[in-house]
């Protein structure tokens, strides 16, 4: 198996629609009220958005962005107006992360992590 399809919850559809077009994502699917697909840049995952009522909790689910550009693709969109939580910073765990928020409060973590993402020091072996 393989992941590749994760929905997130839309308070309000069309901003949803908006940021992640701004952000450089395809809309793969759309015209409808309460749904909308885009693909990501690279590889081939893609991800929905689904309008839910406003004041749904938030599901807690963090979505990970991966680019080896991480600090020019933070760049870029802060030109573009977008607002990050925390900039680039290496974290202990070999990964090098940025935090933003969607317009419907989802957490999203643009990163990388090179060979580390799948084999890090401390993988179990088999």
């Amino acid at each position: 198996m393989n992941l590749n399809q994760v929905t997130l919850p839309a308070t309000d559809l069309a901003a949803s629609v908006a940021f992640y077009r701004r952000m450089g994502f395809r809309q793969i699917v759309g015209g409808s009220p309460d749904y909308a697909r885009f693909e990501c840049t690279g590889g081939e995952a893609t991800f929905s958005l689904h309008l839910v009522p406003a004041g749904t909790p938030a599901s807690g689910t963090v979505v990970y962005f991966e680019t080896p550009e991480l600090d020019a693709e933070v760049r870029r969109l802060q030109a573009a107006g977008f607002v990050f939580r925390q900039l680039p910073t290496d974290q202990r765990w070999l990964w090098r992360e940025a935090h933003l928020d969607d317009p419907a409060g989802n957490p999203l973590c643009l990163y990388w992590a090179g060979e580390h993402r799948r084999n890090p020091p401390w993988r179990l072996r088999e």
